[in-house]
């Protein structure tokens, strides 16, 4: 979902998605959600997926992710309560952003709103707290869902509503191939990478790693990428911790 579309050299308006790296782990998630709510002068984010894929009568929201703190409880049983059945559904027909009023009617009043996004389903004032906007992305059958904000100023700009909803896809996407890795077991380490690890994690670098085993530098530095690849983080340090976290080492 990362591209850049340029005219003369220069990104267009709203057209300005830079590649993205993804997530490894939902701590990495919570701050782009974060910096969407801010774009989108929103007071609350919350991130719902669609559960029970091939089960029509089974299928349910579930909130994954969301900012409304002691509200959390009361604001997702009043989203279910009010759209639930209305969300699931269309996300089988539509991709269409779907907006509605808070109690004092934004951002559904015309008035209350500048510029107002065309592709937009507006929905009846449904007991919410709060206005907002939701954004679908479809990605198969257990990627399917919801981002959405919540707010009494929400942007709902042509531009703004285009660009947060790349955006919220590239969330759920994040969100899915955590999953994805989550599912496939860890491959099981060597003698020779845990040997690599518990040295690395003592402090020892890789010199003298390589002269306590009697192995050349080059190999211990193999050993040790083996092992931060099977575990599935980022550089030496994470892996020492993961490894830890396992059992792997102490």
């Amino acid at each position: 979902m990362g591209y850049s579309r340029t005219t003369g050299g220069e990104p267009e308006a709203g057209m300005q998605y830079l590649r993205v790296q993804r997530a490894s782990s939902r701590s990495d998630i919570y701050p782009k959600l974060v910096a969407m709510q801010k774009s989108m002068r929103a007071a609350s984010f919350a991130v719902f997926r669609v559960s029970g894929a091939g089960l029509p009568n089974k299928r349910k929201l579930i909130c994954e992710l969301d900012n409304w703190g002691a509200s959390a409880t009361e604001n997702t049983a009043a989203l279910i309560g009010a759209y639930g059945d209305i969300l699931i559904h269309h996300i089988d027909v539509s991709l269409l952003p779907m907006i509605w009023p808070g109690p004092d009617g934004e951002p559904g009043d015309a008035d209350s709103v500048v510029d107002p996004a065309p592709l937009i389903r507006r929905l009846d004032e449904g007991g919410m707290p709060y206005a907002g906007i939701a954004f679908p992305v479809r990605l198969g059958a257990v990627g399917n869902g919801y981002v959405l904000f919540c707010g009494t100023a929400i942007d709902v700009s042509s531009d703004a509503v285009i660009d947060q909803h790349v955006r919220s896809c590239q969330i759920m996407m994040d969100l899915l191939a955590l999953d994805e890795r989550k599912a496939v077991p860890s491959e099981t380490l060597s003698e020779r990478e845990i040997s690599c690890l518990q040295l690395a994690g003592d402090g020892q670098i890789s010199e003298e790693i390589a002269e306590k085993l009697g192995l050349s530098v080059h190999t211990v530095n193999a050993y040790l990428g083996s092992a931060t690849i099977k575990l599935d983080s980022v550089n030496r340090i994470q892996a020492i911790a993961k490894a830890i976290r396992l059992g792997y080492i102490h």
